[in-house]
């Protein structure tokens, strides 16, 4: 049995003589290395069907077999699909950032970010530093990342909120300019780290040209290829996203480690190599459009910024911020309070809470189990009474369904403000992490304990 199945029951059992016992726990942290295979493909499949669609649709319009009235809806529906997906991927990532995806480690790592963190223009180890934080400190507004996020991109609310208010607020986060500022904190946060995070090591931030080279190749890179691909100087854009990427990438390859942003926890791939990949991955795309338009005519570079890009900036930070208010909005600090399991309809599920995020507090409490083995886990934590008497179960979005819970919306409301004296801070969220300063770590669990 793993030391961190062992320390979470027996750090329950002190208190709360749970019915379930150690043995049960450590069988549903059981990884098995195919059934994340069907997520994964599964997602990339609905990914392809969706610009598939969109595609014919584009090109009928062209070739005048249907209105432009068409596109409109097609477009707006694979935005909606993809970006769903796009979250889809992020729940991949967050499985990868526990090392749930797959038995060894490094498998786990590499999938994690070449079949999910990369396209998101991120990676598995900068997203587990933010997510770790979250984790460990939930709902601290000091050490907890997403508050940080929040103030810089004004998304979150005043909780509690009434329904008028929720109804603003979602207004009020569809703007584009909101939505991107939202992306830009979040990237900050999440893909490029800060030295706030209480895992980072403030005085070993490395080059700041460690960060803009990336930022360059990622951003300006397409920027220059579409215009030589717009020019017809297709050789031109070829040569070029050739030359930079071999820029970008000696670049990374001959800058010493102590360039890097340090942390205190390792990577499982060094940061050069998941560096290199990263621009390499980016590379392979921007060439792969530029053939694809060369070969076919098609404006393919236009297609992917409509069917990627732009859901990428709209109905993927809907979803997120909608999960995260949900899911910690309202909420406190306490074991069992800090979150919620969510009983939603199948889009809903889909959409908004990917990969098992919908029984949430039950993975808060167990990072080591895997998300399709979660809604197994809440049944058996119901067993233990403390766990039972506080969970809160939260049935569909909205009314009285008179079924096992609260709405979304009433359970953001006043009527179901948490306010305990719990302080929690789940120091098994990096138990199975390769930390190199747990002196360091623990003056952070202190100060929050304190706080």
């Amino acid at each position: 049995m793993s030391s961190v199945a062992t320390a979470d029951v027996a750090a329950t059992s002190a208190t709360e003589a749970p019915r379930f016992s150690r043995d049960e726990i450590s069988a549903l942290r059981q990884l098995d290395n195919t059934t994340n295979i069907r997520f994964i493909v599964g997602t990339w499949a609905i990914i392809a069907t969706a610009v598939v669609l969109a595609v014919w649709c584009y090109t009928a319009f062209n070739a005048g077999e249907i209105s432009f009235g068409w596109t409109v809806p097609v477009t707006i529906a694979a935005a909606l699909t993809i970006g769903a997906a796009q979250h889809q991927l992020g729940g991949i990532i967050h499985e990868g950032t526990h090392f749930l995806l797959f038995k060894d480690r490094k498998l786990n790592e590499h999938i994690s970010d070449w079949a999910a963190g990369f396209a998101l223009y991120t990676s598995t180890h900068s997203f587990r530093l933010h997510h770790f934080a979250h984790h460990q400190f939930v709902n601290d507004p000091k050490r907890d990342p997403n508050f940080e996020q929040a103030q810089e991109s004004g998304y979150w609310l005043d909780f509690p909120v009434e329904h008028v208010d929720l109804i603003k607020g979602l207004i009020r986060m569809m703007s584009p300019i909101n939505l991107m500022r939202y992306m830009v904190a979040r990237a900050k946060q999440s893909a490029i780290g800060t030295d706030t995070n209480p895992f980072s090591k403030p005085d070993e931030m490395g080059d700041a040209w460690a960060v803009r080279a990336g930022i360059l190749f990622a951003v300006v890179a397409p920027i220059v290829a579409v215009v030589l691909v717009a020019l017809g100087l297709f050789a031109a854009a070829f040569v070029f996203l050739l030359a930079a990427w071999a820029a970008v990438a000696l670049y990374y390859y001959m800058i010493p480690d102590e360039s890097y942003p340090q942390s205190k926890i390792n990577p499982v791939i060094s940061l050069r190599t998941t560096s290199i990949g990263r621009m390499s991955f980016l590379a392979i795309v921007y060439l792969a459009l530029t053939a694809a338009e060369y070969a076919t005519g098609a404006p393919v570079w236009g297609y992917y910024g409509l069917l990627w890009i732009l859901p990428l900036f709209t109905a993927f930070p809907v979803y997120m911020i909608l999960r995260e208010w949900v899911q910690h909005g309202n909420a406190d600090r306490g074991r069992y309070t800090n979150s919620r399991v969510f009983l939603v309809d199948p889009i809903s599920r889909y959409a908004v809470f990917p990969l098992g995020m919908d029984y949430h507090l039950p993975h808060h409490l167990f990072v080591g189990v895997p998300h399709y083995k979660l809604k197994r886990l809440h049944k058996l934590l119901l067993t233990n009474s403390e766990y039972a008497k506080n969970c809160r179960v939260v049935d569909g979005w909205m009314g009285d369904n008179g079924r096992q819970g609260p709405s979304i919306a009433d359970v953001l409301g006043p009527k179901y403000a948490v306010a305990t004296d719990d302080v929690h801070v789940n120091e098994e969220t990096i138990a199975n992490a390769d930390v190199n300063d747990r002196t360091g770590v623990a003056a952070q669990v202190a100060a929050s304990r304190r706080q």
